[in-house]
C-alpha cells in the first residue's frame, strides 16, 4: 500500500542532457528497441494517476510538459492522461477490476497484483520487457519487480517504493521544549513527547493515526514489523494470523493511552489517508508514521507546509531499534485489453517518466528549478549504476536540510514487504484501530482475538 503517487518532472531531452550530463536522457525520449508502436500506425494509451491541477499544480504542469516532450519524440503515440486523486481507493479499484473499466495502464499498490490476476485483468508483458526497452531493468531492486511478477510472468513495471518512519514537526518539538534533532525512538518516548506537544493547546495534538480505508491496519502492520513481530505466519498451512501477541497488545495500549489518558490524540477519529498530512502542514500535529514522500509529495506541495518544519526518525519500537519496516510501493499494470502496440508504447512512456535517472520523477534539476524540495532519502527503486546516478543527482540538487532526516536514514530499517493478503488483513484491523481510538474502555485482548479469528478465515479461503 502507498499514498498518492505524484510525478516529478522532465525537461526536454536536450535540456536534461545539458543540465545533468546524462546520455540516458536523450535515449529515453526516443525509440529504444523494436516497436510496433513507432513502426506501425498511431496508437493511444490511457494512463492512470496523472497529477491533478487542483491538488498539485506544479507537478500537473510538469506532467503536461513530460507528455508533450514524449509525444514530440514519439509522434505516433498519444498519451491520454487519467486524472484521479487519490490514485487508488480500494473499493473503487475493486469495482473497476470487476467491470473491466481500468485504463490501458493502471496504478496499483505492490499488494494488488493477486487481486488483479484473480479478476483476469492483467496483460502478460514479459516479451516486451528487456534491457533495450527498459535500460535500467537490471538495477531495479528485486522486491519492486516481485510486485509486478507472478512466477516468471511480468504484468507491469514498478514506479516507486518506500519504507516508513516517524514523521515529526520540528517547530512543535521546539515549542514544546523538546529537541528537534532527537526524535523519540521508543513507544515510551513517543507517549511522553506527544503529551508535551498536546499541552501547547490551540487544537494541537501530539500524535495521529488512521483507522479507516484499510490505512489503520496498514499502520498497525508497520508497527508490528518495527517491534519484531509479524502479521501473518506463512510457515503454517494454511497461513495464520500472528498479531494477537504481547507486541500487538503493547502497540494498541500505547495508542489507547495517548488517546484517553494523555489526551495527546484528537477526539476526531476514523481518519484515513490525507487527513494527517494536512494536520501536519497546518502545524496542528506533532507526529505520525509515514514514508518520506508524504512530506515531498503531499505535506509541502499540496497542503502548503514549510519543508523546514519536518523531520523523520525511525519507527517507534519497544527497544528503540526497529526490527524492520513494512515496505511497499506503487506499480503500473497493463490491462488485459491492451494491444501489442499499446503495451510497447506504454513501456516506452513509463521508462521515460519513471525509470530513467535525470528524467521524469528523477529529474531533480527541474524539481529544484520549480521550487520543489529535493534531497529526501526515498524512493530507492534502484541498486547498481542507476541507483548510484540517482543518488548523485539527488545530492547535487538537494534543497532540503538532509540532517532533518538523518535519524531515519541511520536507522536503515529493513524493508519487510507487506503481509499475505495485505489489503484484506488491513481492512480487518481497521475496526480494531478505530475501537482503540474511540472507546475509553476498549477491550484490547478481545479486539485482537476477534481480528485474529477473522484473518484466519480470510487466509484459509485465500486462493494464494
Amino acid at each position: 500500500m502507498s499514498r498518492q503517487r505524484y510525478r516529478l518532472s522532465c525537461r526536454t531531452a536536450a535540456a536534461v542532457a545539458a543540465v545533468a550530463g546524462l546520455g540516458l536522457a536523450a535515449s529515453a525520449c526516443s525509440s529504444s528497441g523494436s516497436s510496433n508502436a513507432s513502426g506501425g500506425g498511431k496508437v493511444t494509451v490511457s494512463i492512470d494517476c496523472a497529477p491533478t491541477a487542483a491538488n498539485n499544480p506544479v507537478q500537473h504542469k510538469e506532467w503536461l510538459a513530460d507528455v508533450a516532450t514524449f509525444e514530440k519524440a514519439n509522434p505516433k503515440i498519444t498519451i491520454k492522461s487519467v486524472y484521479n486523486y487519490p490514485c487508488e481507493v480500494p473499493a473503487t479499484f475493486t469495482a473497476m477490476l470487476r467491470a473491466g473499466t481500468e485504463p490501458d495502464i493502471f496504478y496499483t499498490y505492490f499488494t494488488d497484483l493477486p487481486q488483479v490476476l484473480i479478476a483476469g485483468q492483467a496483460a502478460d508483458i514479459t516479451p516486451y520487457v528487456n534491457s533495450k526497452t527498459v535500460p535500467t531493468l537490471k538495477d531495479i531492486v528485486p522486491g519492486a519487480m516481485r510486485a509486478v511478477t507472478a512466477g516468471k510472468t511480468i504484468y507491469g513495471l514498478p514506479t516507486s517504493n518506500y519504507t516508513q518512519g516517524l514523521v515529526y514537526n520540528r517547530m512543535l518539538f521546539s515549542k514544546a521544549g523538546l529537541d528537534p534533532n532527537n526524535p523519540p525512538t521508543t513507544w515510551a518516548q513517543v507517549e511522553a513527547d506527544a503529551a508535551k506537544i498536546a499541552k501547547l493547546g490551540h487544537g494541537i495534538y501530539g500524535y495521529g493515526d488512521y483507522s479507516a480505508g484499510n490505512t489503520g491496519g496498514w499502520h498497525f502492520s508497520s508497527y508490528m514489523d518495527a517491534m519484531g513481530g509479524k502479521m501473518v505466519n506463512t510457515a503454517t498451512a494454511p497461513p495464520s494470523a500472528a498479531f494477537d501477541t504481547a507486541d500487538g497488545t503493547a502497540i494498541l495500549t500505547a495508542l489507547h493511552t495517548m488517546r484517553f489518558t494523555d489526551h495527546a490524540m484528537s477526539p476526531t477519529q476514523g481518519l484515513t489517508w490525507g487527513s494527517l498530512q494536512q494536520q501536519m502542514a497546518e502545524n496542528k500535529l506533532g507526529m505520525y508514521i509515514a514514508a518520506p514522500d508524504d512530506i515531498y509529495n503531499v505535506i509541502v506541495p499540496t497542503d502548503k507546509g514549510d519543508v523546514n518544519n519536518f523531520g523523520m526518525g525511525p519507527l517507534p519500537s519497544a527497544s528503540g531499534t526497529p526490527a524492520g519496516s513494512l515496505g511497499g510501493g506503487n506499480t503500473y499494470i497493463f490491462a488485459k485489453h491492451d494491444t501489442p502496440a499499446q503495451i510497447e508504447a506504454g513501456i516506452k512512456f513509463i521508462d521515460f517518466e519513471d525509470l530513467t535517472p535525470g528524467v521524469g520523477q528523477f529529474n531533480f534539476a527541474r524539481t529544484k528549478a520549480d521550487g520543489q524540495p529535493v534531497g529526501f532519502p526515498e524512493p530507492e527503486l534502484f541498486d547498481g549504476a542507476a541507483g548510484t546516478k540517482i543518488n548523485e543527482l539527488r545530492t547535487k540538487f538537494a534543497t532540503v536540510n538532509t540532517s532533518n532526516f538523518a535519524a531515519f536514514v541511520k536507522a536503515s530499517e529493513e524493508d519487510l514487504g507487506e503481509p499475505l493478503d495485505a489489503q484484506a488483513v488491513y481492512k480487518t484491523l481497521d475496526p480494531v484501530m478505530l475501537a482503540v481510538l474511540t472507546e475509553p474502555n476498549a477491550n484490547i485482548s478481545a479486539l485482537l482475538k476477534t481480528a485474529s479469528t477473522n484473518v484466519n478465515e480470510i487466509l484459509a479461503n485465500s486462493p494464494g
